[in-house]
């Protein structure tokens, strides 16, 4: 099985255990949303992003434990590394 990186990072803020936490999946490529919905809900947190390369940039998709969303400011920001 292929290992995915997948990190819970707190965006707002430099201090751990503090700020806006949103759960961030790197991809090779797009991912079905039926299985980017369930790692949503197994996360838990209000938002989890998902990032790939794409030709001219990066795709983004956010993911609550419910529905897909179409933006999402901290969860964009904790794809950053902020």
């Amino acid at each position: 099985m292929k290992t995915i990186p997948l990190f819970q990072v707190d965006a707002f803020t430099s201090q751990p255990f503090s700020g806006n936490p949103a759960a961030v999946c790197l991809l090779d490529k797009i991912a079905d949303a039926r299985w980017m919905q369930a790692v949503g809900a197994e996360m838990n947190l209000s938002e989890t992003a998902f990032v790939w390369r794409e030709a001219d940039g990066f795709g983004l998709r956010w993911f609550t434990p419910t529905v897909e969303v179409d933006l999402c400011g901290h969860a964009t920001l904790a794809e950053t590394g902020g």
